[in-house]
């Protein structure tokens, strides 16, 4: 289409929008006297933009739909919208604009969809544009795109949404094909989200590769909701604008017709089930490369939708499990009736299909030698590590924009020793009782029988409560949270599980609510030979789910026949609320906080304010805002002045509230550490929520990196191998060992843990930041650029650019080094990056005085990576420097 001829066509679409629907048709016959053609285009664009349920949804007509608009501007790179700074334009559709843009009041980048003018003037569009936004904002999902806000702003109407570095599924499966076990990540979140929509009642309709974005982490959201229909209960708010809408839909055909279900594609009434078809058409399509039903006209995939059954996936694929062919092919049943009629079933069968997989895959390991070194590790990884060129290095900033969430989560799980994945190294440990006697437990995760999405929380919730009660107990050793909950959706081999974890017993159970009761069975399993020891149903109402998490504790300690002292009886049963509504806020907070996305953290936050402003005196809650706050400081997302002083103050406040919390002592201890630099009231807290709390792997973990930092290695060592016994499979833990095993002057040991960790998970990109440091310090400076190049490109932090950088320019790589530099002082003038990371270079370089100047930078503005000042050999030049001996005598190194 020419654009003489697009003009023409517009020109003739908005003047008939200006015109009532009744006079239209005379109008066309008039405007387009003897172009039958021009009156077709005009028309479908009529038609096209009366169906649109989305202001960002693709309309019917395919071929002009995206012509709605000209490509424009409305808002303009670095003007203030609201209180939003707008930063460039990311897409334009057939009713608004899209915009990257700086939320100036929480520091976020977020995305902005503004309505525009022409459509902003027919009230039947502001119903649609705020039906889309409610029916998303409804939602709370990871999974679901997040809707911030809805407003509007000198005439304009616009929807505020979190902002998503990614591709959609469409753009990732025409750049290359999926492996097995990515499919089934992907197809389990997708899922996943959907269960939790239809558990609020609300049936997409338009599940596409299109709509469904996936972070360079493989994290998936899924977007619009606009096509959303709301099925049997209604959302508050929605009912009016739903029950019009139903009306004047009824008969209409709305999705896209390669994905639509048969019943819509029959115009007929559609329930979840739609949904389901729609899934397994692009599932199909994930794996065989092609939709199913697809022809090559829109009245061929109708017909063919209708009447023809898909072909066998083995024909277009090897090695198809005989499972996944029987997933897909009950997905695409053309009898809704015959299908899956529940996502939750569907869900059901794919986690357990990936477990099998994924155990298979384990079995086959474990029957072959062990993995190559490290460097063997990184050229795969990398390709060949002398081919390093300068040419790469323009790409990394982009990188960094497009991960910044997977920093946040990465460093996040460094700093504040959150859930780590993979599988126990070397071999599987027997399980047997501690050398010092004790017995040893893991509390694995309650399921949630019910199935209930909006109910997993309280399932979690109450796992981690009895394992917190009973890490209390000086004659029980319990494996931490992070452990436990790495085999949530697979417990079915409990040997298997007690020794991967090197533990004699566990406790598993399971909790399902009926009408206004809940029934928690739990047992507890001798792993020697797989028998129960004990067991139990308690039946309680929500008002009795405190003292049920206390009532098991108290059993599984009484059939362990444990001898306990009066302080220990009195914390086992100690309730740190009577408010149940505020315990559960407690929980939903943890449930989302654990997370570690910016989003979710959000959502934690909000929920640990609410439970406390309904107990004042609930401690936990305060731990809960704290170990929120940190990881918005420990990544280079936010400097750390602006949240640590809250998270020191709600640290504080739980102490005073409950001086025997062994949590309270550990945040508290942190904080001092990272943020006040103050060594001994650091230490001296987490000697204290160590007392209280022997079995904190937390606890452990975070005084070694005190006890590192400050050169007391020795000590480190043997703090961070407690941590690492009680979390034998966290990745964060067995990389820290790795970096504190460096700094202790370890490096072949560091190395060789920093192997193991990569065995544990390939993709955890802080194994690859400190090989790197090693490889630096060897002077093996090839590897090292490869090892750091690998970090950032899993995880776009600019501490791996920096680390990159410096390698470089110790190799006599200095033009690389420099081009490096440039990017990351260009990427701070968008975004915070940390002094110190630009200190790092400059020192690389030469640049004494330079890099100085950024050490006091990173002082001033209490930057949290100045702990490592006295150790990180990287500054062994300037030691001798009379500002840098200036800078350690202020940190309270000297």
């Amino acid at each position: 289409m020419t654009p003489e001829r697009w003009k023409k066509i517009k020109g003739v679409f908005d003047a008939a929008l200006e015109i009532e629907p009744s006079k239209r048709i005379k109008f066309l016959d008039n405007a387009c006297v003897n172009d039958a053609k021009l009156r077709g285009e005009v028309q479908n664009l009529l038609d096209s933009f009366e169906q649109a349920e989305s202001f960002i949804e693709h309309p019917a007509a395919g071929e002009v739909a995206s012509l709605i608009l000209e490509p424009k501007q409305s808002l303009k790179e670095g003007q203030h919208f609201a209180h939003y700074k707008i930063l460039r334009q990311i897409g334009v559709g057939g009713m608004g604009e899209v915009y990257l843009a700086k939320d100036e009041k929480l520091d976020r980048r977020v995305a902005i969809k503004l309505l525009n003018e022409q459509f902003n003037r027919d009230k039947s569009n502001l119903e649609r544009f705020i039906r889309e936004a409610k029916a998303a904002s409804g939602l709370n999902h990871p999974n679901i795109l997040v809707i911030h806000e809805i407003g509007e702003e000198d005439g304009l109407r616009y929807i505020v949404s979190e902002f998503i570095e990614g591709k959609t599924l469409r753009e990732i499966a025409e750049d290359s094909s999926m492996k097995m076990s990515e499919l089934l990540d992907t197809a389990t979140q997708i899922v996943s989200a959907m269960t939790a929509a239809h558990g609020a009642r609300i049936v997409h309709r338009d599940l596409k590769p299109e709509n469904i974005m996936i972070r360079p982490d493989g994290y998936v959201k899924i977007l619009d909701f606009g096509l959303a229909k709301l099925v049997e209960h209604k959302v508050v708010g929605l009912e009016e604008a739903t029950e019009k809408q139903n009306q004047t839909a009824r008969g209409v055909i709305l999705g896209t017709v390669n994905y639509m279900s048969p019943e819509q594609a029959k115009g007929e009434m559609v329930d979840e089930r739609t949904d389901i078809f729609s899934f397994g058409v692009l599932f199909y399509e994930m794996i065989a490369g092609r939709t199913p039903f697809a022809g090559d006209s829109m009245s061929e995939s109708f017909a063919n939708l209708i009447n023809k059954e898909p072909q066998p996936l083995s024909r277009f694929s090897t090695n198809v499990p005989d499972e996944l062919q029987r997933i897909s092919a009950k997905t695409l049943r053309k009898n809704k009736d015959e299908r899956y009629q529940t996502m939750k079933d569907l869900l059901t069968d794919l986690r357990d299909l990936r477990e099998n997989l994924a155990f298979d895959e384990r079995l086959e390991k474990s029957n072959s030698p062990n993995a190559e070194l490290v460097t063997g590790v990184l050229q795969t990884a990398t390709g060949d590590v002398n081919n390093e060129t300068a040419s790469t290095d323009h790409k990394f900033t982009g990188q960094i924009k497009r991960n910044r969430s997977l920093s946040m989560l990465a460093m996040a799980v460094l700093l504040i020793g959150a859930i780590g994945v993979g599988y126990y190294f070397l071999f599987a440990r027997k399980a047997s009782s501690p050398a010092d006697g004790r017995k040893s437990l893991a509390v694995l995760p309650f399921v949630n029988a019910g199935q209930d999405a909006n109910a997993e929380y309280l399932s979690d919730g109450i796992t981690e409560s009895v394992i917190n009660n009973l890490s209390q107990l000086g004659g029980l050793k319990v494996m931490s949270r992070n452990s436990a909950f790495r085999f949530k959706n697979n417990q079915t081999d409990t040997r298997s599980i007690a020794s991967q974890l090197g533990v004699e017993t566990l406790v598993t159970g399971d909790i399902k609510q009926i009408g206004d009761k809940f029934f928690i069975n739990v047992r507890l399993i001798d792993a020697s030979d797989d028998s129960q020891i004990w067991g139990n149903q308690y039946v309680k109402t929500s008002g009795d789910i405190i003292a049920a998490q206390n009532e098991i504790a108290q059993a599984v300690v009484q059939n362990l026949r444990l001898k306990l002292t009066n302080s220990e009886r009195q914390r086992l049963g100690k309730n740190y609320t009577e408010n149940v509504e505020a315990y559960e806020l407690y929980m939903k907070g943890r449930y989302h906080a654990l997370n570690l996305t910016r989003a979710e953290t959000d959502k934690g936050i909000a929920y640990f304010q609410q439970a406390i402003e309904l107990d004042p005196n609930y401690a936990l809650a305060y731990v809960g805002l704290t170990e929120s706050y940190l990881p918005m400081a420990l990544t280079s997302s936010v400097p750390s002045w602006e949240v640590l002083p809250k998270a020191k103050a709600t640290a504080q406040r739980a102490v005073e509230i409950d001086e025997t919390l062994a949590e309270a002592h550990a945040a508290l201890g942190f904080i001092t550490f990272w943020y006040d630099w103050n060594w001994q009231v650091a230490e001296k807290e987490y000697l204290r929520a160590l007392e209280l709390n022997p079995n904190s792997a937390e606890a452990h973990f975070k005084y070694a990196h005190l006890l590192s930092n400050t050169g007391r290695n020795s000590q480190a060592l043997t703090e961070i191998k407690l941590a690492r016994e009680l979390d034998p499979v966290s990745l964060v833990v067995n990389a820290a060992e790795g970096q504190i095993l460096f700094f202790a002057g370890r490096s072949d040991e560091s190395l060789d843990r920093l192997s193991k960790t990569i065995d544990l998970s390939p993709n955890f990109w802080l194994s690859y930041l400190f090989i790197s440091v090693v490889y630096t310090e060897k002077g093996m400076y090839a590897e090292a650029v490869a090892a750091a190049k690998k970090a950032g490109e899993l995880s776009g932090n600019s501490q791996s650019e920096a680390y990159r950088a410096y390698a470089l320019a110790k190799w006599g790589k200095l033009d690389e080094a420099r081009a490096v530099l440039d990017e990351l002082l260009k990427l701070s003038n968008e975004c915070y990056v940390p002094p110190y990371n630009l200190a790092v270079v400059y020192n690389g370089l030469g640049k004494s005085d330079k890099a100085l100047d950024y050490l006091e930078k990173g002082f001033a503005e209490k930057n949290v990576l100045m702990v490592f000042l006295k150790v990180d050999p990287k500054w062994n030049n300037l030691r001798s420097e009379p500002r840098f001996i200036e800078l350690m005598k202020q940190m309270n190194f000297e």
